[in-house]
């Protein structure tokens, strides 16, 4: 016989306890993975973001001076630094700079049309370098040229300046000229004149992957400067292809030749680009391994109360089954009654679960600046937890197909 969905409420009407708590179980499991999951993507999202590094061949030195030194000294050792960088046989290429990408963490301006604008177009990551940072690093020039020597300037420390020229992220260029004519054009950066670009890179991430530089993403300037920090310097060294592990052996010999009064840590004074992202995207990694723990624990426990459920009302209900049975229904029937019942309850909670995921996650935008949860989480959510729910239910729903119709014989 055919079964009626009505039946199969009037029977979860004198069960409310039990339906309740299962359909609750359901939202509450939904609305907390759909969100975990979005979390989980958006983190393996940063984990792959493109730096724009040669990252195979590049490696960073943190320098720290063991003594002050003047700025007309900190220039010269900075250049006699380099120069011994790039003589080693290992070595393609080696610059300063203030930063690097994937640094987590690093100096950013707000940038302009014009001079008087009071709300910024946008922000920008701040890089300073000369004409070796772009080989150094690996950055591909899609259009411009690059810097000349004699446009880079030694730049003491936290002075100001204001160069003429300067070169950006394809990124930055697209968020100030969407037409595509960025290159010859002017902006300002938190300068009291215009600098012109003339040259575009892409891509180069800032040197921060917190919310606020992923709002900025990409959007990053090399301005033409040679730093010469009293407090310290960054060396960025590009290794010959295949030879990583000697340049990153021998760069700290050719510099504690140049002289010894300068202190690199022996744990992350040198560190290549698979210790950076380690670094900079570990809490991101820690969290997506942890939604992942809490989605699955959250998965089988809804899926073990399903069972337990099912299993308890199955064995409430096997002189009714038997009853059933021996009136002339098929194994397919009871199969179907279980399944069926365990379905619309599950509807239930998805729908609660549904609405609950989205007003979880418009409070984690207002509440932590997150991103909007596309609604294709909750459909596969839905999908998900419908077909879990369905698949749980099935052992218990088979042995109740199973009951003979002699159980209708027997007393309760």
């Amino acid at each position: 016989m055919s079964l009626q969905i009505k039946p199969i409420l009037l029977a979860l009407r004198r069960h409310k306890a039990g339906t309740v708590l299962i359909a609750l179980q359901i939202a509450l499991t939904l609305a907390i993975v759909c969100n975990a999951l979005f979390i989980i993507h958006q983190r393996v999202v940063n984990l792959s973001e493109r730096s724009g590094v040669d990252e195979a061949n590049v490696f960073v030195i943190t320098n720290q001076w063991a003594v002050d030194r003047s700025t007309r000294a900190i220039d010269a050792q900075v250049q006699a630094d380099l120069a011994a960088l790039r003589q080693l046989s290992s070595v393609r290429d080696a610059a300063s700079a203030t930063g690097y990408p994937l640094q987590g963490g690093g100096w950013d301006n707000f940038v302009t049309m014009t001079p008087d604008q009071v709300k910024p177009t946008t922000d920008s990551a701040v890089y300073y370098g000369d004409e070796h940072l772009l080989d150094a690093l690996g950055l591909r020039l899609v259009a411009g040229r690059n810097f000349r020597p004699d446009e880079v300037v030694a730049v003491g420390t936290q002075q100001a300046i204001s160069p003429p020229v300067v070169i950006v992220s394809k990124a930055l260029a697209r968020r100030l000229f969407p037409d595509g004519s960025a290159l010859g054009k002017s902006f300002y950066a938190m300068t009291p004149t215009p600098t012109t670009i003339v040259g575009i890179v892409d891509p180069l991430h800032r040197q921060g992957a917190s919310q606020w530089d992923k709002a900025h993403a990409g959007q990053s300037l090399i301005w033409p400067a040679r730093p010469d920090d009293a407090r310290g310097i960054y060396y960025i060294v590009r290794a010959k292809s295949g030879q990583l592990a000697a340049a990153m052996s021998e760069a700290p010999k050719a510099l504690y030749a140049q002289s010894r009064m300068r202190i690199i840590s022996p744990t992350d004074g040198i560190q290549d680009y698979a210790q950076i992202r380690h670094h900079v995207f570990d809490s991101d990694r820690g969290m997506a391994i942890l939604m992942g723990i809490i989605s699955v624990v959250l998965l089988a426990i809804t899926a073990a109360g399903i069972v337990g459920l099912t299993s308890f009302w199955v064995g409430q209900r096997r002189k009714q089954i038997g009853v059933r049975r021996a009136l002339g229904a098929t194994r397919h029937d009871i199969l179907s009654y279980f399944l069926t019942e365990n379905l619309l309850i599950g509807f239930a909670g998805v729908v609660v679960g549904a609405l609950l995921a989205i007003v979880i996650n418009l409070w984690m935008v207002t509440r932590f600046e997150m991103d909007r949860m596309s609604l294709a989480y909750v459909g596969v959510g839905v999908i998900a937890l419908l077909l879990l729910g369905q698949g749980a239910v099935f052992a218990p729903a088979l042995r109740a197909s199973r009951v003979s119709p002699v159980e209708a014989t027997r007393s309760v």
